[in-house]
């Protein structure tokens, strides 16, 4: 796979472990809301797991924040949730 196609997949899962922290939320919170393990949740976050858009849009969902910033910002930098930024 093309490296920087590679790092922006790292990254877009980066973003998603931020905003769970963020908002407070465990792992296991997100991986009953998916319908998924522990174990299986964690490895989206680590981006060994391939994201399919269905997957992406219900993380989205269940974390509050729009799909189009969570894919745009994966300059490793931040990514806004409403006025509020989470740093790396």
């Amino acid at each position: 796979m093309n490296v920087g196609v590679e790092t922006k997949l790292k990254a877009v899962a980066t973003n998603i472990r931020k905003i769970r922290e963020y908002r407070g939320y465990p792992q296991e919170y997100l991986a009953m809301k998916l319908g998924i393990s522990q174990n299986a949740y964690s490895k989206i976050e680590l981006a060994y797991t391939r994201l399919t858009v269905e997957r992406l849009l219900e993380i989205t969902s269940i974390l509050e924040i729009d799909i189009v910033t969570l894919l745009n910002n994966t300059n490793g930098d931040m990514v806004q949730l409403n006025s509020k930024a989470v740093q790396k």
